[in-house]
């Protein structure tokens, strides 16, 4: 995260078991209130395999001691979506669950699950065929200066008004720390770039974090021609490909457009939630059972 350290006032927390490391969560502080931190995609407390929910659930509590004592008001804490874990982990929303924390944004991510994977519906197929009759070919090249300044960032400009979260030299460090987990994938016509996305890999997941198609991408069928690469590229040794979230306004909205054109690409909805609780909750917590 230090490529973005400026941004942050970071207060990330590592919790010990003794004198052994049991997790860690990693923060920011902005005035009274923590979060999982804001400089990631996901957040929430990271466990080691062999954690146990007792002690999880005792760890949980003096995080929320040790806050509290900072004179913290309020952890703002966001679940990594389960189909990242390496192993089931459902612990924290159950913990959650326990100490009345109120949930404040649930977003929907599309995922297609590499064991049950659907196929992709006639108007993608035929977007697939459109692409390869125009001659379009697909390139694993690492040309983010390329997709950055001619595709990604006109493009974003143009429709949002806005810039990509990443800037060119932070997506390219971040990409050389990662060579095996960070990816720019291009689409070219003769030798003109029309597509691409930048896509990021961990153990379980392959996730494009950039997607973006000049503006002939629909009578190109660049796109599709994209999806279709990328999704069986780098599925080997993986569950699942994610798509980015299809939610706005902390979930109360959903993309119309997005959803549709995602779930024709055989993808099905999961959700993640942000929950928020008041630190001095761990004078209540209690571990019960019969």
């Amino acid at each position: 995260m230090d490529y973005h350290k400026n941004r942050f006032e970071d207060v990330s927390l590592m919790i010990y078991k003794g004198d052994k490391l049991y997790a860690i969560l990693p923060a920011n502080i902005s005035g009274d209130v923590v979060y999982s931190h804001q400089g990631l995609t996901y957040g929430s407390l990271v466990l080691q395999e062999s954690a146990k929910l007792k002690s999880t659930f005792l760890a949980f509590k003096e995080v929320l001691k040790f806050l509290f004592e900072e004179g913290v008001k309020k952890l703002d804490i966001r679940l990594i979506p389960t189909f990242y874990n390496s192993l089931p982990s459902d612990e924290l929303e159950y913990i959650l669950y326990k100490a009345g924390a109120s949930l404040v944004k649930r977003d929907m991510i599309l995922l297609i699950d590499y064991q049950n994977k659907l196929q992709f519906q006639k108007n993608r197929r035929e977007g697939i065929n459109k692409a390869k009759r125009k001659g379009l070919i697909v390139k694993v090249d690492g040309d983010y200066e390329k997709f950055w300044n001619e595709i990604l960032i006109p493009n974003l400009k143009e429709k949002y008004n806005t810039t990509p979260v990443h800037s060119l030299d932070e997506i390219k460090r971040l990409a050389t720390r990662f060579p095996k987990h960070i990816y720019q994938v291009n689409v070219y016509q003769d030798d003109k770039i029309v597509a691409g996305t930048t896509v990021f890999l961990t153990k379980n997941v392959v996730h494009p974090q950039y997607v973006s198609g000049d503006l002939n991408k629909n009578e190109l069928g660049s796109l599709d021609l994209l999806y279709d690469f990328i999704i069986n590229h780098f599925k080997e040794g993986r569950n699942y490909f994610s798509f980015n979230t299809s939610s706005e306004e902390n979930g109360k909205l959903l993309n119309e457009g997005l959803l549709f054109w995602k779930e024709s690409c055989g993808a099905r909805p999961h959700i993640f939630n942000n929950y928020e609780i008041d630190t001095d909750t761990y004078k209540t917590l209690e571990f019960k059972t019969t």
